[in-house]
């Protein structure tokens, strides 16, 4: 083999040098292309199901507002009934706002959470598109220089 058509690679995964012939410069790439763009669905994956947590959050907050709201309407002597398991029992009126007032405050803790999860996943989104368009742009010099020396 002629020591010109030889060159020399890092690995990206492990940060080893090698010397690889064109062709094998191309697979090694196309190999590195494939499972960045797997770790990227993957990524994409999580972001979706964090999104869509956050719309039910959001979903849970908008109805327990209005429940809120509708208890705050009430007088103190009126009766409310909550449901438990199969039948409806009796609550205070004070201690139906307290547990929905909690509860509000519960669902925007996880809302808060959720958001700090989106952004973080957001950012590993973009740090894997990053990589995913230079490995494109080495493919396509690596396949340019295939074809070159074939």
């Amino acid at each position: 083999m002629d020591p010109r058509e030889l060159y020399l690679v890092c690995c990206v995964h492990t940060e080893e040098f090698r010397y690889q012939t064109p062709k094998m410069a191309a697979d090694s790439v196309q190999s590195n292309l494939q499972d960045e763009l797997e770790k990227f669905k993957a990524v994409q994956k999580q972001y979706q199901k964090a999104v869509e947590t956050r719309q039910k959050l959001d979903a849970q907050l908008n109805e327990n507002n209005i429940v809120k709201s509708e208890l705050d309407l009430l007088e103190s002597d009126a009766k409310v009934y909550k449901m438990m398991g199969p039948a409806l029992v009796q609550q205070d009126v004070t201690e139906a706002k307290q547990t929905v007032g909690k509860r509000i405050e519960y669902i925007e803790g996880e809302m808060k959470r959720q958001d700090g999860m989106i952004k973080d996943l957001d950012k590993k989104q973009n740090t894997h598109r990053d990589k995913l368009a230079k490995l494109q742009q080495q493919f396509q010099k690596a396949q340019v220089q295939a074809m070159a020396k074939s």
